[in-house]
């Protein structure tokens, strides 16, 4: 579960975003609070991993905790070194507080007002990223494709709650995660073994994948013959 703290000083918006966060799975909320200095003794015993943040706050703003945090000394014995991740949640639409927050590192901003799926998408791909890492936490090194697929991961649209006609949503998830899993290219023969479709099924929804921007098409060349579709995850 990804423990995450919710700052906003109103209640009653600070009651509906936790409301949201416990509704996705794999979140849960760690606690509320309503000012920079609560939220900073909060990071230090609640231990959340994630951080949704508000910018406009009574003892000063978000960016503000930002910067304390990223000031602190790495705690190993705390999870991401002390250190959590933040999707900014604000209704501040200037540019100055958008480039400020990515130059500080937060990871999403999403503007007030929105609604759930908004808001669920954020998280859904926030929990995609966190995946991705942990899958390399082990590698001593990571390649081009790696590494691109981190900084894509944390922006990257979910899958529809309804799939297009002809799509089912359990088998639509279950093509796409095998292709992530890979973390190399794969023939629609090689997807269809992986997830026990026919291969005609894995080339209709790896096609619908690649129009969508979740997984790219390459061309591999042989020496004869036309060339083999391989797909990798975008």
């Amino acid at each position: 579960m990804i423990r995450t703290l919710v700052v906003d000083d109103d209640f009653r918006v600070s009651g509906i975003h936790a409301a949201y966060v416990a509704k996705v799975p794999g979140f849960e909320v760690a606690g509320q609070v309503p000012t920079v200095a609560a939220a900073e003794e909060a990071v230090r015993t609640l231990q959340p991993e994630l951080l949704l943040l508000d910018v406009y706050l009574p003892d000063g703003t978000g960016l503000d905790l930002l910067r304390r945090l990223a000031a602190r000394q790495p705690d190993p014995s705390l999870p991401q070194a002390g250190r959590p991740d933040a999707i900014m949640i604000t209704a501040a639409r200037d540019l100055h507080s958008v480039r400020e927050a990515m130059q500080l590192g937060a990871i999403g901003y999403l503007v007030k007002p929105f609604g759930f799926t908004a808001f669920e998408q954020r998280l859904v791909a926030y929990a995609e990223l966190r995946q991705r890492m942990d899958a390399l936490v082990d590698a001593e090194e990571t390649d081009q494709a790696d590494v691109d697929a981190l900084f894509s991961a944390g922006r990257s649209a979910p899958l529809p709650a309804v799939p297009p006609k002809g799509h089912s949503a359990p088998t639509l998830a279950l093509v796409r995660d095998a292709v992530r899993a890979a973390r190399r290219d794969l023939s629609a023969a090689e997807v269809a073994e992986l997830t026990g479709v026919s291969r005609a099924t894995a080339q209709r929804y790896l096609s619908y994948l690649v129009r969508e921007g979740m997984a790219r098409l390459e061309l591999r060349y042989g020496s004869t013959g036309r060339p083999e579709h391989r797909y990798r995850a975008a």
